[in-house]
């Protein structure tokens, strides 16, 4: 049986935390990943592989790819967890801060995605999960921003699970309540 391969973004606390340890638990070869050193210290110290990935620095996430390719051929699961929430009324929000928001919980998830799936498909298996959230569904005053890509995940993944579900691969959105 061949090693099954897993890529935790987000990985320093809460959801991606929780996956490693899950991941590796059940058997899966998991990297997890993150932005800053420091917050994947615990791993280090498990013997648990880690990368820096920074969702919204396309080099750092092209590079933990590959990394993980060059070694085990492909990646068979990515957890897109990576993520925070950005708060307050729309129209005190700059705009540059609106952006970061997409950056990160949107636009760097769908550059993951891009990453992994030639790997996935010349397997002829894989597994993405994306973490949205239950604030995919619907909006609140004072965290329009954060909703609106959280829909907006919530859509990427819906197109995606059809446009790769012929390649055998399985794209799976969960939409966790709030995590502290």
């Amino acid at each position: 049986m061949s090693t099954k391969v897993a890529l935790v973004t987000g990985a320093s606390s809460g959801i991606g935390a929780a996956s490693v340890r899950a991941l590796i638990q059940d058997g899966w070869t998991t990297y997890a990943t993150g932005r800053r050193a420091e917050g994947l210290n615990t791993f280090v110290a498990e013997g648990i592989p880690t990368l820096l990935l920074d969702v919204t620095d396309a080099s750092s996430m092209a590079a933990a790819v590959a990394q993980i390719e060059a070694t085990h051929g492909t990646v068979d699961l990515l957890v897109n967890n990576a993520g925070y929430g950005l708060n307050g009324p729309v129209e005190e929000l700059s705009v540059a801060d609106i952006r970061q928001q997409f950056e990160t919980n949107v636009f760097g998830l769908v550059r993951m995605c891009q990453l992994v799936l030639p790997g996935m498909r010349r397997k002829g298996s894989g597994r993405i999960i994306n973490v949205g959230s239950i604030g995919g569904t619907f909006t609140a005053p004072g965290a329009g921003a954060y909703h609106a890509s959280k829909w907006a995940v919530e859509s990427f993944t819906d197109a995606l699970r059809f446009e790769v579900a012929s390649f055998g691969i399985a794209v799976i959105l969960i939409q966790p309540t709030g995590v502290y």
